[in-house]
């Protein structure tokens, strides 16, 4: 199927008027809706939402809202096309904790579970870390330690790789942290 211009302005004149894709697309037939909102994309056409893009100039101003007590019928597309008219509210912008994203190389916040592990077992941990065999994605078996090192952005970044437990995906220093006995996580939370 291509987009001739018979069928772009068919879509244009439905969309207008407030079309859904799917219905747009069971019209001009060998079309997908997704296909459909593709070609509304590439063409700039409004998203009915209030939202940026180009909008598709109509042959007749938008109706007015009816007075509640006098609605006219009219038929679906048009109502469909006075709804898509109306002013949308506008959702406040995203929080500044949101938006925050920390840059590669920087180093990561510390995590919650952090402070709930020993301080024995975290000191283990890191000297299990200094013998690691630090490998690649790539090097991953079965039977090596898959637990992750450093910050995935940069160049220092790593998989422990020593012999894993059987049945777990990482080494006893990292099942250690991973895999904590249900009575102790209990206990902590008191």
């Amino acid at each position: 199927m291509s987009w001739t211009d018979e069928r772009v302005e068919i879509l244009k004149k439905m969309w207008g008027e407030g079309q859904s894709a799917s219905q747009i697309a069971k019209e001009l037939g060998g079309v997908t809706r997704n296909a459909v909102i593709g070609k509304v994309h590439r063409l700039g056409l409004s998203n009915r939402n209030g939202g940026g893009g180009k909008t598709v100039a109509k042959d007749k101003p938008a109706p007015r809202a009816a007075k509640p007590k006098a609605a006219p019928k009219t038929s679906a597309p048009k109502a469909k096309a006075a709804a898509a008219n109306t002013p949308k509210p506008v959702q406040p912008p995203m929080s500044a904790a949101r938006r925050a994203i920390i840059p590669a190389g920087q180093p990561l916040p510390p995590q919650p579970s952090a402070n709930e592990i020993s301080p024995e077992t975290l000191a283990s941990v890191r000297e299990v870390e200094k013998t690691a065999k630090k490998i690649s994605l790539m090097e991953l078996t079965e039977r090596t330690c898959k637990w992750p090192i450093g910050d995935p952005a940069t160049e220092e970044f790593w998989f422990c790789g020593l012999t894993a437990q059987p049945g777990k995906p990482y080494c006893e220093a990292h099942v250690s942290v991973a895999f904590q006995p249900m009575s102790s996580r209990r206990d902590r939370r008191r």
